[in-house]
């Protein structure tokens, strides 16, 4: 039995030994468990943050766009459109002369008729210049004078052969380089009488004195693109134009003959008719209107130039429009676009205006009545992006 407690000794122990790696076995088992869920827990988070944040900018990046529908209006009878009125003929006085203001006789709504004087401008340097003119042309005549009587004497003696054919040929081309130098003195003469005259300022119209720009002894400069400036501006308004920008649209209510009546808002109440008389006869490109002239007679002048008007037309035929408001409108270097939603996506449509009503325009061409057209859509939407409609 002695011998045998060794062996079993032994055993025991290398039982012991196996327990214990065994033991270390599965407690790195588990270690490993643990950190490949710790890991897995981690990629996972991960995976989960990447996708929410993913789902989170795709709805981001699909604006949410609020919509109206257009709401349907009868068509428009009559087109009232802004104006400018102007005078039928405005110009500006300028001097034709040289020198320093003497005096004036008419001064700012002065009513004036044509050729009336208005100012007279004092030109001494002028005036010593046609003094000198004349001189030269009388010491001219002279000469003359006594260049005939010499080719006549020549030619009285080249008749009895008292001379040579050479003296009178002389005589006579020197008579008429005579005459020439007359001829150029009294076209100087003349030169100078009609800048003389324009010493005298005189209306070139009948019409209203509208401005006045200089004062007795100021500094007159001759013509209009001197340093200087216009002496008056001179208006005619017995009848005056009115320029309008008619939409293409309306561009058949415009033709010539058709009448049509003004509103101010310093006359409320009144209307002062008038007529077209001509338009451009084209459209302009740029902003897709016609440039219209109306004529309207202003006998006591109380219609004033340069003021702010609305012009009525007469539609030939009712032009059915819908409204939309006046933030739902995009002001696009292509021209004037609204945003409509159709198949959850964006399309910017070409429109055309009518009238303008404050809060809400009205369009006559490009939106339907059951569109959904977006409100205040952002300046950055482009054509075909994927839109969300609010709730």
């Amino acid at each position: 039995m002695q011998v045998e407690q060794p062996q079993t000794t032994e055993t025991q122990q290398s039982q012991r030994t196996g327990v214990k790696l065994r033991g270390l076995l599965a407690l790195l088992v588990v270690a490993g468990v643990v950190v490949a869920y710790i890991v897995w827990s981690g990629i996972n988070s991960r995976v989960e943050a990447g996708n929410v944040l993913k789902t989170e900018t795709n709805q981001l990046a699909v604006p949410t766009v609020s919509v109206v529908t257009p709401k349907v209006m009868p068509g428009a009878q009559e087109v009232a459109l802004p104006g400018n009125m102007q005078a039928f003929i405005d110009t500006p006085v300028w001097a034709r002369a040289s020198g320093y203001l003497k005096t004036w006789y008419v001064d700012i709504g002065g009513h004036v008729k044509k050729g009336q004087l208005l100012a007279e401008i004092e030109t001494p340097e002028v005036d010593q210049q046609l003094l000198q003119a004349r001189a030269q042309l009388q010491t001219a005549e002279a000469n003359l004078k006594l260049s005939e009587v010499t080719a006549d004497r020549y030619t009285e003696l080249f008749k009895t052969d008292s001379v040579a054919k050479q003296d009178v040929d002389n005589a006579v081309q020197g008579e008429a380089a005579k005459k020439a130098d007359v001829a150029s003195a009294q076209a100087n003469v003349s030169r100078l009488e009609q800048l003389v005259s324009y010493e005298k300022v005189d209306a070139p119209f009948s019409g209203i004195l509208t401005a006045r720009n200089i004062d007795v002894g100021g500094l007159v400069n001759q013509g209009a693109n001197t340093p200087g400036k216009e002496l008056f501006h001179v208006a005619s308004i017995d009848t005056l134009r009115i320029y309008v920008s008619v939409p293409e649209m309306y561009s058949q209510a415009a033709k010539p003959g058709v009448q049509a009546y003004l509103t101010l808002t310093e006359f409320p109440g009144r209307k002062f008719y008038g007529k077209v008389v001509r338009n451009a006869n084209a459209i302009d490109q740029s902003s897709r209107t016609l440039n219209v002239e109306v004529d309207v007679a202003n006998p006591t002048g109380e219609l004033l130039p340069g003021s702010y008007v609305a012009v009525h037309l007469r539609l030939p035929s009712d032009i059915p429009a819908v409204t939309v408001p006046s933030n739902a409108l995009l002001f696009r270097s292509e021209g004037l676009r609204a945003v409509r939603v159709k198949g959850g996506k964006a399309e910017l449509v070409p429109v055309i205006m009518g009238r303008d009503f404050g809060d809400s325009v009205e369009l006559v061409s490009g939106i339907q009545p059951n569109d959904q057209v977006v409100v205040n859509p952002s300046d950055s939407i482009t054509n075909g992006q994927q839109v969300e409609i609010a709730k």
